[in-house]
């Protein structure tokens, strides 16, 4: 079927990337047509295995899957889905509807849960048309975050600490100029954000900025994710595709956990940087490319080098300009102001009426030190917005671990008469992750394997209950 000459039709609204996975080729044929007639991009798959081959390779917004398939099941796809790429929209489908798919498609994360009868199509209409506003709303959301960086020019950064208004100041200074940039810090403490400034503040701030996290790829993939690959390179490469160097060209490249980066990968980064030109997989021709690299690791990377796991050459490519992003424990004069940002942002997204945090509230952020700096103040503030039934946010809607419970803590420690340490001290991070694992197991067996209440008897957000679990293996 030559499904690419279907002429699309103008609908005014954005278009969504779909991948179509079902072993009955009527039905891929079906939603093929259908969607490609209102202007859609559109993949089919015919298995599991198959579907997950085009998810390594490529970006989707909708994943529709059949549940029953003869291997792997919809649901195992869409448990690698939520792994791989977590903002998909999924919609399973069944002609079998059961209770027992049904709570395994809510335990995993799919949106909809649609059966197939004479309707299918007009409901994954619904579910696609909900998805293509969604996009048109990201895509204005953007253009007025882009506005907003024009005009005050250091985006979404917030500090008014001698130590943030010192990376205000270099980043002005750097900015202009075309040097790469290495960003260092701990996770959560803003780095993608100081990279964005960077770029809106310089003259590619028209050309495109994107980001790839180096630790989230193997090899073979971070490769072709970088330079591209022309078709037939390797099973799957069923088209051409520019990598994000080609992608990013005239603008800035954000490479994120660069000491992530294996060896073998470093030495072909570094031969990009040198030369300028990227050759794609299964290719023999060289491209030249324009891009300014801004890189970021929350790892010592003079201390890799000395080890042995990252290339000494390469940390002075990157490195040309350095920068580090204080830790929040180190600027908690900051810490009012971002909460109080962070809870004006919650409580017109969950239409709460909450004025303030309360001095005794707000003393307790002060004092606790952030393990996961900013990124995690915002979680905290969240999960109290939520919480909070009053005017005001208070102690009590805070997380133990920022309240100061000293008998929350003997508890999740097991240690009812008070923490007792050893003389040669303890495995720090090594007690709390166990003491997590342990409410996990607790709160699943509680509700019955199913996750989403675990979820709710550990008073966390399903997303979060994944991360954790995913963590400890479970």
């Amino acid at each position: 079927m030559q499904a690419t000459k279907i002429a699309p039709k103008d609908t005014g609204r954005e278009m969504a990337h779909i991948l179509v996975v079902d072993d009955e080729k009527s039905i891929c044929e079906l939603l093929e047509i259908t969607f490609r007639k209102e202007g859609h991009r559109v993949e089919v798959a015919h298995s599991v295995e198959g579907a997950k081959r085009k998810l390594e390779g490529s970006l989707y917004d909708i994943i529709i899957s059949d549940v029953r398939m003869p291997g792997e099941t919809g649901v195992e796809l869409l448990r690698f889905t939520r792994e791989v790429a977590p903002d998909a929209y999924f919609v399973l489908i069944t002609g079998v509807p059961s209770l027992e798919t049904a709570i395994a498609a809510a335990n995993e994360g799919a949106n909809r849960y649609v059966i197939k009868d004479h309707d299918l199509v007009e409901q994954l209409r619904v579910a696609v048309r909900e998805v293509t506003e969604n996009l048109k709303w990201k895509k204005e959301a953007g253009y007025l975050r882009r506005e907003l960086r024009r005009l005050t020019g250091l985006d979404n950064i917030i500090g008014q600490s001698p130590k943030m208004k010192a990376i205000f100041d270099l980043i002005q200074t750097v900015a202009p100029q075309n040097s790469r940039v290495l960003i260092t810090g701990e996770s959560g403490t803003g780095k993608e954000l100081v990279a964005r400034a960077i770029h809106e503040n310089s003259s590619r701030s028209n050309a495109p900025f994107i980001t790839i996290n180096c630790g989230a790829f193997p090899e073979t993939l971070l490769e072709s994710e970088l330079f591209g690959y022309t078709k037939g390179a390797f099973t799957g490469a069923n088209e051409n595709r520019r990598g994000l160097f080609q992608a990013s060209h005239g603008g800035t490249l954000f490479m994120d956990e660069i000491g992530n980066m294996n060896l073998a990968m470093q030495v072909k980064l570094y031969r990009v940087l040198q030369e300028g030109k990227v050759r794609p997989l299964g290719s023999t021709e060289e491209i030249d490319v324009d891009v300014r690299v801004i890189a970021a690791t929350n790892k010592d990377l003079e201390k890799a080098i000395a080890a042995g796991e990252f290339r000494e050459d390469l940390f002075y490519r990157l490195s040309v300009i350095p920068m580090h992003v204080p830790a929040l424990r180190d600027r908690r004069e900051d810490i009012p102001l971002l909460a109080r940002h962070f809870l004006e942002s919650f409580r017109n997204s969950m239409s709460k009426k909450i004025d303030s945090i309360s001095p005794q509230a707000m003393r307790r952020l002060e004092s606790y030190d952030w393990p996961g700096n900013v990124r995690e103040l915002e979680n905290t503030i969240e999960r109290a917005v939520a919480l909070e039934s009053g005017p005001e946010i208070s102690v009590a809607v805070l997380p133990d671990r920022v309240a100061g419970s000293a008998a929350a803590y003997s508890s999740a420690l097991g240690q009812q008469n008070g923490i007792q340490l050893q003389d040669d001290g303890i495995d720090f991070e090594k007690v709390i992750a166990e003491t997590e694992k342990r409410y996990l197991q607790a709160a699943l067996e509680k509700a019955g394997g199913v996750r989403t209440q675990a979820a709710e008897l550990l008073k966390i957000s399903y997303r979060s209950f994944r991360h954790y679990a995913k963590k400890h293996e479970l």
